[in-house]
């Protein structure tokens, strides 16, 4: 507890990290609010607000209940998900994206923008199948400019979350769409701890609680673990102008993550999970077999596809972040090398196939923690839906990567502050020394 306190005062007294976390919890703030804000023209008292089973709930939790409500942050960040996920993968595609992608920050900017345009795209087709389907006739106009105006606003409203997203990435601290995504699952958390409580025994909730304990610290431990490559770095001697072959050199390691993609495979692999809710919506495909499985999240068709989407994206996403020849040609030209691999394309290969190794584990974890709600549904371990879905799946996957990588961050800005204070007070000796010929020592 002690520790903890001091943590807080560190934070505290660090401006930039203090203006940065209070510029984060601005924004969220706004985000809750903005769920709870009506669309112009609903009747919110004729609206379904009660706990709604298939992707609708998983909707409905991304968005902290906004869409549910019919807020004007009702289709919340998927839009903007749903349009990077198509920009990546016409990235394995198109080679003027694949070019866009390589040419660093200017890349990265085009890519932003080409995004954002098909976000609109994106709204532009969720909006008008949203209004129809999950608001009702009687609490809505039946007017065709009504339709037209409220597409405009969801637009824009979207377009305001994916630029609070980016915000809180740019000014603020952690992943901006990720923290929006996690505080809708947040917010739910208190409503589903009750409704399990208040269906199950006391003694049988312990035990649950206690189940969900171990299931966290497993979904942490995967999280965090580390695959290390040892690395011998070339030995720099301080009175010659480059590295010497002579000697033996400081020992390093590369750090390749278990679950390098951390949260983003659950997230894209739900975003494609939604395109058979939008199909049911139109009238020749609402009676199809196939589509009532794959929107039924405790069917097995739903889940056997999620598990085999979430493990193929985890390979996907592991690819775009982790490139093996980009790592082994920065070996190479800083002359340092893997014992026993010969520097360039051999140690290229090494580590795409040490990769390769570690990254099917980890997907395969994060896959069965992803589906294990509907396990315990199925089984009976847990009797509400709302509760089942923080006891492992996306909810669990996502607030622990998001909660960690908060966490991380944190640290870095305080140790960057003492390592700040550090350098200063080098600085301050330096001045001194200099001043004063023969102290030095």
């Amino acid at each position: 507890m002690k520790d903890f306190i001091q943590k807080i005062r560190n934070i505290w007294h660090h401006e930039e990290l203090r203006k940065k976390i209070g510029y984060t919890l601005l924004l969220l703030l706004v985000f809750r609010i903005g769920s709870f804000i009506v669309l112009p023209g609903v009747d919110s008292t004729k609206l379904d607000t009660g706990d709604q089973g298939g992707l609708v709930g998983f909707l409905g939790l991304f968005t902290g209940g906004a869409f549910s409500r019919a807020s004007i942050f009702a289709l919340g960040v998927m839009p903007y998900i749903s349009a990077s996920i198509i920009v990546q993968l016409l990235g394995l595609a198109v080679p003027s994206i694949t070019k866009m992608q390589r040419e660093g920050e200017s890349g990265r900017k085009k890519i932003n923008q080409y995004t954002r345009y098909l976000t609109i795209l994106m709204v532009l087709v969720q909006a008008p199948g949203y209004i129809a389907q999950y608001i009702p006739d009687n609490a809505r106009p039946d007017d065709f400019v009504w339709t037209v105006g409220t597409v405009i606003i969801m637009i824009a409203s979207t377009l305001f979350v994916m630029w609070m997203g980016e915000k809180i990435t740019d000014k603020g601290i952690g992943n901006g769409v990720s923290l929006l995504i996690m505080i809708g699952i947040l917010s739910d958390i208190p409503r589903g701890f009750y409704a399990e409580a208040t269906t199950q025994s006391m003694f049988f909730f312990l035990i649950e609680m206690a189940s969900l304990i171990i299931v966290i610290g497993a979904t942490v431990a995967i999280v965090q673990a580390v695959r290390r490559i040892p690395v011998q770095m070339a030995r720099l001697n301080a009175g010659s102008a480059g590295y010497l072959p002579q000697g033996e050199g400081a020992r390093s390691y590369i750090p390749l993550r278990v679950n390098s993609a951390g949260v983003m495979p659950i997230i894209f692999a739900q975003a494609i999970m939604f395109v058979p809710l939008y199909l049911q919506n139109i009238e020749s495909f609402q009676d199809n077999a196939v589509l009532a499985e794959l929107t039924n999240v405790q069917g097995v068709g739903y889940n056997a596809l999620l598990f085999v989407m979430i493990v193929l994206f985890t390979f996907f996403y592991t690819a775009i972040v982790i490139n093996p020849n980009q790592m082994a040609d920065e070996l190479k030209r800083n002359g340092n090398f893997v014992p026993g691999v010969k520097p360039g394309k051999e140690t290229a290969d090494f580590i795409d196939r040490v990769l390769s190794n570690i990254t099917l584990p980890g997907g395969i974890f994060v896959a069965l923690i992803a589906i294990l709600p509907a396990l315990m549904m199925e089984i009976g371990l847990t009797k509400t839906q709302l509760f089942a879905q923080f006891f492992g799946g996306t909810s669990l996957l996502i607030t622990v990567g998001v909660l960690l990588d908060l966490l991380q961050q944190i640290e870095s800005h305080l140790l960057s502050r003492h390592y700040d204070g550090l350098m200063k007070s080098g600085r301050l000796r330096g001045r001194t020394a200099a001043a004063t010929p023969g102290v030095a020592g």
